[in-house]
C-alpha cells in the first residue's frame, strides 16, 4: 500500500483495530485515543491487555466477525491476521481506509520530532524497554511502542505529551522500512526471516536502507561485522557507536555478576563515565544497555538519571521473566525464538548458580524451523536437558513437512512431544493443551531442587511455564 499520510486521515473519526489486544496494536490504539479518535477493536482471546483497553472506554468485540467494523472510517489490522479472516474481508469491501499495522506505525513516527527507532535481529524489546524506563524515570512524558509488556508502564506502550517516541522497529518483511526514524538504533544484524530475505546479504541491504532513512543520527553496534557493513555509505547524520571495544563511543567492562545482576564500568570515548548496574542477566544485556545509554545521552539525559533508570529496570515481560520458584526449582520464561537468542539466554542461565539448566522450546513457524534446524539443535545443546513441544505454525500451513521430532533427533539432550502429523495443521486448543501437559508431566517427574527451567519461544509457551509452576505447587 502507498504511504499513509495525515491528509488521508482528514475527516476520519472512527478507527477500528482488528487484533487490538496485540502488543503492537495496543499502544497505537492508545496514541489514536489520546488524539480524540473514536476507537473500537476486536480480538479472539480475553487478555489483561483487553481489560486495559476497556478501561480506556474502548468497545472491544470478542471474536472477529464482519459486523464488528460497522461505521469505521479507518481499519487497522496486524500481519498475523489471515487473508480469509471474515472481519478483514469485510473491511476490504467496506469502502473504509484499510491498512496494516506497520503502515500506520510509519505515520505515527512522523508525528514526533524525536522518534528513536530500535532495530536489530535480537534485543529490540529489551533495549526499547530499558530506554523507555530511563526516560520515564527521568520525568520525560514520552510515547512508546514496544514489542513486550513493561511492568512500570502497565503494558506495551504509552501516549505522552512530549516530542520523544521510543519505537521498536521490526525487520520482518521489511516492516521497519515504513517508519520515519529520527535516530536509528541498530543492535545487531543476523540471519533471520530467511523465508523472506533468502540470505544475509539481503538483510544487510535492508538495514542499510533503514540507516539511510534516519533523519538525524544512527546509533549502532561498532563490534558487529554485519552491522558495520550495513552502515557503509551512510552519510550526512551523526554516527554513534557502542560495543565492548574502547574504539566505540560507548563501551563497557564487566566488573561483577551476582544472581541476575551485572555491574559494569561505562566508558565514553575511552574515558571512565561511571559504574552501572543492570538487573537482567547475560553479557548481551550489557550491550543492550549500552545502546539505551547512547540513545538517552543523545537526547540529553544525564548519566545519573540513566543510572537510576537502568537500576529500576527489572526486565520486560517474557525476557528472562521469573515466573516462580517452587520446591527449589526456578521457572523462567523467555521470548527467545532465534538460535542466537536461545544461545544467549541459555549461556546466561549456565553462568548462574543452578544445578541443571532445562530448555523447553516451542519452535515457531515451519519455515524458520526448517531453515535454522541445525542452529536450533546446537543452541539447545547448551542446556543440560531440553524439551521440545509441537511447532507453532502461526501464519503458516505445514507445506514443508517439518515436524518436532526432526529437531529432537538432532538434539542429543532432548525429549520431544508432538501432535500426530495428520492433524498438525488443524491443531485444536485441546490438543495444544494436551501437548503442554505431556511436557509438564515429564518435567515434574525429572526436575530436581536447584534446577532452572526456561520456556523459550515467541508463541504461547509462556502458558506452559505458568502451568508448570502451578503443578509444582500442587
Amino acid at each position: 500500500m502507498a504511504l499513509i499520510t495525515d491528509e488521508m486521515l482528514s475527516g476520519i473519526r472512527h478507527v477500528h483495530f482488528i487484533g487490538i489486544g496485540g502488543s503492537g496494536m495496543y499502544p497505537i490504539a492508545q496514541i489514536f485515543h489520546s488524539k480524540g479518535y473514536f476507537i473500537t477493536g476486536s480480538d479472539n482471546n480475553e487478555t489483561e491487555t483487553l481489560d486495559a483497553v476497556r478501561k480506556m472506554g474502548i468497545t472491544v468485540f470478542l471474536g472477529q466477525r464482519a459486523e464488528n467494523i460497522q461505521g469505521a472510517d479507518l481499519i487497522i489490522y496486524t500481519a498475523a491476521i489471515m487473508a480469509d479472516n471474515p472481519e478483514l474481508i469485510a473491511a476490504k469491501n467496506s469502502g473504509a481506509i484499510v491498512c496494516e499495522r506497520a503502515d500506520i506505525l510509519g505515520l505515527v513516527t512522523r508525528w514526533y520530532d524525536n522518534a528513536l527507532c530500535v532495530c536489530g535481529t535480537h534485543g529490540k524489546t529489551t533495549t526499547s524497554s530499558m530506554l523507555t524506563q530511563i526516560f520515564v524515570d527521568a520525568g520525560e512524558d514520552i510515547s512508546c511502542v514496544i514489542g513486550g509488556k513493561l511492568p512500570s508502564i502497565g503494558g506495551s506502550g504509552r501516549s505522552g505529551s512530549s516530542q520523544t517516541m521510543v519505537c521498536e522497529a521490526c525487520e520482518f518483511e521489511d516492516h521497519f522500512l515504513k517508519l520515519s526514524p529520527d535516530a536509528a538504533i541498530i543492535l545487531n544484524v543476523d540471519a533471520d526471516h530467511l523465508e523472506y530475505f533468502k540470505n544475509i546479504e539481503n538483510i544487510i541491504k535492508s538495514f542499510n536502507t533503514f540507516a539511510k532513512m534516519s533523519s538525524k543520527a544512527v546509533i549502532y553496534n561498532g563490534d558487529d561485522a554485519n552491522t558495520v557493513k550495513a552502515l557503509e555509505g551512510v552519510e550526512g547524520k551523526e554516527l554513534i557507536t557502542f560495543g565492548w571495544e574502547k574504539k566505540n563511543d560507548y563501551s563497557a567492562e564487566i566488573r561483577w555478576k551476582k544472581g541476575l545482576q551485572t555491574g559494569f564500568g561505562l566508558f565514553f570515548k575511552g574515558q571512565p563515565a561511571g559504574e552501572f548496574t543492570i538487573n537482567v542477566p547475560g553479557d548481551h544485556n550489557v550491550l543492550n544497555s549500552l545502546a539505551a545509554i547512547a540513545a538517552a545521552r543523545y537526547l540529553g539525559v544525564s548519566f545519573e538519571d540513566i543510572r537510576k533508570g537502568l537500576e529500576s529496570f527489572k526486565g520486560a515481560i517474557r525476557r528472562f521473566q521469573l515466573i516462580d520458584k517452587v520446591k527449589g526449582i526456578t521457572v523462567v520464561d523467555d521470548y527467545a525464538h532465534h538460535p542466537a537468542e536461545i544461545a544467549c539466554t541459555l549461556r546466561a542461565a549456565k553462568g548462574l548458580d543452578f544445578n541443571r539448566v532445562w530448555a523447553v522450546f516451542q519452535p515457531f513457524t515451519y519455515s524458520r524451523t526448517e531453515i535454522l534446524m541445525e542452529d536450533f539443535a546446537r543452541a539447545l545443546m547448551i542446556a543440560d536437558r531440553s524439551v521440545i513441544t509441537d511447532i507453532m505454525g502461526s501464519r503458516e500451513k505445514n507445506t514443508h513437512g517439518i515436524y518436532t521430532e526432526m529437531l529432537g533427533e538432532k538434539t542429543p539432550n532432548a525429549k520431544w512431544f508432538f501432535t500426530p502429523h495428520e492433524t498438525v495443521d488443524e491443531q485444536t486448543a485441546e490438543q495444544k493443551e494436551k501437548n503442554f501437559d505431556l511436557c509438564i508431566d515429564y518435567l515434574t517427574e525429572n526436575c530436581r531442587e536447584g534446577d532452572i527451567v526456561i520456556t523459550l519461544g515467541c508463541g504461547d509457551v509462556y502458558k506452559l511455564a505458568k502451568k508448570l509452576a502451578a503443578r509444582l505447587r500442587e
